[in-house]
């Protein structure tokens, strides 16, 4: 599969699932007149319903309705992916644009990470039975849809065990398109809505090659359903050589690896794939890892979790752009909650008896991860030509995918500056750096990891919101939100 390009296996055929249900649900309906003249409609709406999310355990009061469940997306196989909706608060719903986030991986859940500790409604506390809300939550101005994705991702499954050794780019894509398809079949009100597709991490790959399909699927539609205006990147997997000519660079600048590691990095890894790199290549990255010791890699100046009350208590004199909130442990509390049944029930997940716990990431996903073009570029390329709205930004403290990375992978599209690099602001204080392109804006996050929204929640909405309207970074005199 060229990298420009995403093949689909044959032409793709949806499938519309449907769960029955009694007239019991004909009072929920908006219109009695809408029920009785468009059967269609109301089973779109009794499906709504039935995905409705009344109350999660240990969840405070919330003013948005949320939904969740399954959405079949090849019968055949039994595949079905998990979504979580949080719509925008009562009253601006209607009018706030629909935005699909995709955490990477591959293999991890954007349920365990997108929406329990960076951007969703909630924070799930230490005990692993409560829930806090996100004040700086990105349903604030949007309707977000967090999926899990591919099957065998979280609460996605596939009822072929093959599915689950044989993922790759391009059927996740397709199954990603195919879902979007279906939902919207299953929330009507959202067809046409400006929608908007966001990620990070492995998602360089995700959101790009599904904002393609879009794009090229409502060719010659007059009025797409799936009305596409953009996509967002956060610390993304974009270019396999620029991607490692930059990372090695940031870990060797950045004191992490020693003069002959990076040396050698250079000279057996540069022309690598990164989910596919030559022995010589992983040899040198394990030695790297030893190199760089017990850190969080994720963001290199906070302390790993084991041992978070010394944490919290160095971080409020060492590191004041770090919010008091910052936890590196929340993966674990995340693993507590969602495999409380009753947590399970109230989200209308594991309904078939999924065979393994919940994790937030699926090591047979990730380690059997198939096809994985080397370069995003293509579709960046064809995208910014379509005219699509395409922001990246990167958290300057990530050493995973960290910034420079980005720079190189960017700087490869040789695209013109209109505005040059300049540092952006929130309450007089420098919230990162920015430089906007023709036909694309790159913004970084001072002191944020690789999950932006998790160490800098205010400084990421406000990133989320200048997407949105499509406005550059705030300077100094400007009100960032």
């Amino acid at each position: 599969m060229g990298a420009s390009s995403l093949s689909s296996p044959s032409a793709p055929s949806f499938f519309f699932y449907f769960t029955p249900h009694s007239l019991l649900s004909l009072p929920f309906c908006l219109s009695f007149l809408l029920c009785l003249l468009q059967p269609s409609s109301r089973s779109a709406f009794a499906d709504q319903e039935a995905d409705r999310i009344a109350l999660l355990p240990g969840q405070p009061a919330v003013n948005f309705s949320q939904y969740s469940g399954y959405v079949t997306v090849n019968r055949q196989a039994g595949r079905a992916l998990f979504y979580w909706f949080q719509e925008a608060p009562a009253g601006r719903a209607a009018a706030a644009p629909l935005v699909l986030w995709l955490n990477g991986g591959p293999g991890c859940s954007s349920v365990g990470y997108g929406a329990s500790e960076e951007l969703g409604a909630f924070r799930i506390r230490p005990d692993g039975k409560t829930l806090f809300l996100n004040k700086y939550a990105w349903n604030k101005v949007a309707n977000v849809l967090f999926l899990e994705s591919p099957a065998g991702v979280g609460f996605s499954y596939s009822n072929r065990t093959s599915d689950l050794y044989t993922a790759g780019d391009n059927r996740t894509a397709w199954d990603a398109y195919t879902f979007l398809v279906n939902w919207f079949e299953r929330f009507p009100q959202y067809k046409y809505r400006d929608f908007y597709i966001t990620g990070e991490s492995y998602a360089g790959h995700y959101v790009p090659q599904l904002s393609q399909i879009v794009y090229q699927q409502n060719k010659g539609v007059e009025k797409p359903i799936i009305n596409l205006k953009g996509f967002l990147v956060g610390n993304g997997v974009t270019d396999d050589y620029h991607d490692y000519v930059g990372t090695f660079e940031y870990w060797w600048t950045h004191g992490l690896i020693s003069d002959e590691t990076y040396h050698n990095l250079q000279v057996v890894c540069d022309f690598d794939s990164s989910e596919h790199p030559s022995e010589a290549c992983v040899n040198w990255l394990n030695i790297a890892y030893v190199e760089q010791g017990n850190i969080d890699a994720y963001s290199i100046y906070t302390r790993p979790c084991n041992d978070t009350t010394t944490l919290k208590r160095n971080l409020r004199g060492r590191y004041p752009w770090m919010t008091r909130g910052y936890d590196p442990c929340t993966e674990k509390y995340s693993r507590m909650y969602y495999n409380h049944p009753d947590v399970q029930k109230a989200l209308h997940a594991n309904l078939t008896g999924i065979p393994y716990r919940w994790d937030t990431c699926s090591d047979i996903v990730g380690t059997y991860w198939a096809d994985s073009p080397r370069s995003m570029l293509p579709i960046y390329r064809e995208l910014i030509a379509a005219g699509l709205r395409v922001w990246v930004f990167s958290g300057d403290t990530d050493s995973v995918v960290p910034l420079t990375a980005t720079r190189y992978s960017l700087d490869a599209l040789n695209l013109s500056t209109l505005i040059s690099w300049y540092p952006w602001y929130d309450n007089e204080n420098v919230g990162g750096w920015s430089q906007v392109y023709k036909g694309l804006t790159y913004v970084t996050v001072l002191g944020a990891g690789h999950e932006v929204p998790l160490h800098r929640p205010r400084q990421a909405l406000i990133l989320f919101m200048h997407f949105l309207h499509n406005n550059p970074m705030p300077s100094l005199n400007q009100s960032a939100i």
